[in-house]
């Protein structure tokens, strides 16, 4: 018989060989998962562009892709941003796939859902890649964030199966995606290829993301499967046998059999039971977003604003570096949980508040001497996102009881995304503010 959708990938010998398959394959998962989000964004970008040139008579560039139109009655560089929905269909699938999925994604084998993953995903870049429409555009990038936002809450809880620095794996991985995307696309699409067929050649990302959790990852003994019926086994202990185990503590990779049989009794999680744990996760979710709320309205209300132009770079050349430096910043911090630990969430929400404060006064006194100063700021900002992101799951992993640490995962990465939603409704009239002055 073939192998199931969840079977375990066979069991080398030698810990240290596992532990490392196991980091390389989290940093992988994490990349490719990330990537295609990327990667999707700016590919749409350039088509909408494309597209809407032929609505437009007189379209500019806008610094992020966009087609735009200058403000000349405004004292700052503003652009009519035209791609609102884009945005917007970046957040929201993938919200309301971490606000439902918690309660009812653990039905589902995590061999399933990494196919609709990948589904997804090679679905988004051939909708974005084909697409004759903006409504085209926007779905393709609705089928990225779906696949990128089931993968994050998926393989957070995925990550409490195996040794605690997968964890680091993950967040070093999803940190490079953000660098490797947006680095990649644009190298490919400067080099002379169309965005179209740039976008098949990132059709190996989701490839890579199978390949990593059906080949490279070693499952441990507790990794609940969908096995079959076999040796004349009674349907209700194969039944028993599908049921999801409660998790359990990785201060070893291998557990005696006492505790495998005692972790098969543990009933499971109550939908009162989640609500409860909801509660209690409140002091990770809550930082967390405020971290996202601050540096996402940065990044979505300011940087834009932020244009020096006795500056030998150019608007579109300062812009580029801004965001360059934040995922530089972003991958670095992500990576640093392999170095140090910081458990202080909340001290890390309130020093990113004071980045958007910081940066909300220089756009309205226009202050800072030059864009050297932003590229210090907005580097910072991106260590203190990434470091808030992996420090929290590293907690929540820690301190929370191992029949909940699963279901915990998921719940709390709803953080990130409801912060990032939260700050596209408040950026969008403070940058109109802004523009009108």
């Amino acid at each position: 018989m073939d192998r199931a959708v969840n079977s375990d990938p066979v069991n080398t010998d030698g810990t240290g060989c596992q532990r490392w398959r196991n980091w390389i394959g989290f940093w992988l998962l994490g990349l490719c998962n990330n990537f295609a989000y990327v990667v999707m964004l700016s590919a749409a970008h350039d088509i909408l562009q494309k597209q809407e040139s032929q609505n437009t008579t007189t379209p500019t560039p806008a610094p992020n892709g966009t087609s735009i139109e200058i403000s000349n009655s405004s004292r700052y560089d503003c652009n009519a941003v035209s791609t609102a929905a884009v945005l917007l269909a970046d957040i929201l699938p993938t919200l309301l796939i971490k606000f439902t999925a918690p309660f009812y994604i653990h039905k589902v084998p995590y061999g399933f859902r990494v196919l609709v993953c990948f589904f997804t995903a090679v679905v988004s870049f051939l909708m974005v890649s084909f697409s004759s429409t903006i409504l085209m555009s926007i779905f393709g990038v609705v089928f990225a964030s779906i696949s990128s936002g089931l993968g994050e809450l998926s393989f957070l809880s995925l990550s409490v199966f195996f040794s605690r620095d997968v964890l680091s794996g993950w967040g070093s991985g999803t940190g490079a995606a953000g660098v490797a995307g947006a680095s990649l696309y644009s190298a490919f699409t400067q080099a002379g290829l169309t965005p179209q067929v740039t976008l098949w050649i990132m059709l190996v990302v989701p490839v890579i993301l199978a390949v990593s959790y059906f080949f490279l990852l070693v499952f441990p003994s507790s990794f609940p499967q969908w096995r079959r019926h076999e040796d004349g086994h009674s349907t209700s202990r194969v039944v028993n046998s599908q049921e999801r185990r409660p998790l359990i503590e990785e201060e070893t990779d291998t557990e005696t059999t006492q505790e495998e049989q005692e972790d098969k009794h543990i009933r499971p999680l109550s939908f009162t039971d989640k609500i409860y744990i909801m509660k209690g996760l409140l002091k990770f979710i809550i930082p967390l977003g405020v971290v996202y709320f601050a540096e996402y309205f940065i990044n979505q209300g300011l940087l834009e604003l932020l244009y020096f132009s006795d500056s030998r770079l150019s608007h579109a050349e300062q812009y580029r570096w801004y965001q360059t430096l934040y995922q530089i910043g972003v991958f670095a911090s992500r990576t640093s949980l392999v170095c140090f630990k910081i458990r202080k969430i909340f001290l890390m929400s309130l020093l990113q508040c004071l980045n958007a404060v910081l940066l909300g006064f220089a756009v309205y006194y226009q202050f800072l001497p030059n864009p050297w100063v932003v590229f210090v700021i907005v580097l910072y900002e991106g260590l203190l996102g990434g470091a808030a992101y992996v420090n929290t799951f590293y907690f929540i992993r820690e301190e929370t009881a191992k029949r909940e640490r699963e279901f915990a995962m998921a719940a709390a990465s709803v953080g990130d995304s409801l912060g990032i939603a939260l700050s596209a409704a408040a950026a969008f009239p403070v940058y109109r503010y802004f523009c009108s002055l």
